[in-house]
């Protein structure tokens, strides 16, 4: 039974479905197919990255780090809400990533951020959908990582950026040769500190839990079958040229 579970989350990370556009519209060969898997896992990943972050983080007073925690000092400090904070910081952070990424990673990236701003902006017209967990902020803080970790690790497998802060540690990434959650620590880290303005010692070192639930579980989702799947890629893409 345990084989056959892993044979499915298996073929789900590695199976690549496209949809297959009508040759009449006059499109470019690579432009004729819809890369379903892709999509879909940047929607799912950006769903549930948003809800935790608006059903758990904001209303715990948990902070993340990156772009996150970006977004979470801007809504505290000057009211600026999460649907404008989280591209225009994303804009900020692929502006710095463009030479080192490609402009395919971030024109999937944009998607991203436009996929992410219109979750946000759903959720905020909506009742907060989980109890209020402030008197279990260490629950708060495992939900948030784990909440946080899937979201953002799903986009990021799509092939896109969860926000500027994933380009950044993808970036670092790229020049270091260090694994991505180590990558992500530096920039949550640094983003942390920095909330210390805001949020007492208690709680960011619950948000340090949730940073270090985070960035693994981040890891742990892109590098699965990852050599497959790039290997895969490559011989799609010479199939088209």
């Amino acid at each position: 039974m345990q084989r056959r579970y892993a044979s499915m989350l298996s073929q789900l990370f590695r199976c690549e479905r496209k949809v297959r556009i009508p040759m009449g519209l006059g499109l470019p060969m690579r432009m004729r197919t819809i890369p379903v898997k892709r999509i879909a896992l940047i929607v799912l990943g950006s769903g549930i990255l948003t809800f935790g972050i608006h059903n758990i983080h904001e209303v715990v007073g948990i902070t993340e780090g990156g772009v996150i925690g970006g977004i979470l000092l801007a809504n505290h400090w000057l009211g600026i809400p999460a649907s404008i904070a989280s591209p225009v910081l994303d804009i900020l952070c692929y502006a710095v990533a463009l030479r080192l990424l490609g402009v395919g990673f971030l024109g999937w990236s944009a998607v991203a951020s436009a996929t992410i701003a219109a979750f946000y902006a759903l959720w905020e017209r909506l009742p907060h959908l989980l109890p209020d967990l402030s008197s279990l902020p260490l629950v708060a803080a495992i939900l948030g990582g784990i909440f946080v970790g899937v979201g953002a690790g799903l986009v990021v497998r799509g092939g896109a950026s969860a926000g500027g802060d994933d380009a950044l540690a993808l970036s670092i990434q790229k020049i270091t040769g260090w694994r991505l959650a180590r990558c992500y620590l530096i920039t949550d880290l640094s983003v942390l500190t920095l909330s210390l303005s805001y949020i007492p010692v208690t709680k960011i070192i619950y948000s340090l839990v949730t940073v270090l639930i985070s960035s693994p579980v981040i890891d742990a989702i892109t590098s699965w079958h990852a050599k497959e799947d790039d290997a895969v890629a490559t011989v799609e893409a010479e199939a088209e040229v």
